[in-house]
């Protein structure tokens, strides 16, 4: 018996199902990064970005007039990089015994260079 080894990548991407098409021969399966969004608000990201605009005596003049004028602003979710999407078209059969996945679930796609 001859023992090969193989590198392995550490790096791991959850992909979740975003969408599925099924023809009745063929499905495709639209996969997007898992990524974890954080809540920010508004008011954070603007008073974030003016700060690196000031030096510190006009910060301490202008900060309590914006703190007041922002102070409504909403919180949105905001993503810290791009999404990688992939899209994948199998055979019917082959997607069935994979134990017909839906959207929102999770799978285990191994991507790296073969040599």
């Amino acid at each position: 018996m001859e023992f090969v080894w193989i590198p392995h990548v550490a790096e791991v991407t959850e992909y979740r199902i975003a969408q599925i098409v099924d023809n009745g021969q063929v499905v495709q399966i639209s996969l997007v990064e898992n990524v974890q969004t954080e809540p920010i608000s508004q008011k954070q990201l603007i008073m974030e970005s003016v700060s690196k605009k000031l030096d510190d005596e006009t910060k301490k003049q202008v900060f309590p007039l914006l703190d007041a004028i922002l102070q409504a602003q909403p919180t949105i979710k905001i993503k810290s990089y791009q999404q990688t999407t992939i899209t994948i078209t199998m055979p019917k059969n082959r997607y069935e015994r994979m134990g017909r996945p839906q959207v929102g679930e999770k799978l285990d796609v191994n991507l790296r260079k073969l040599s």
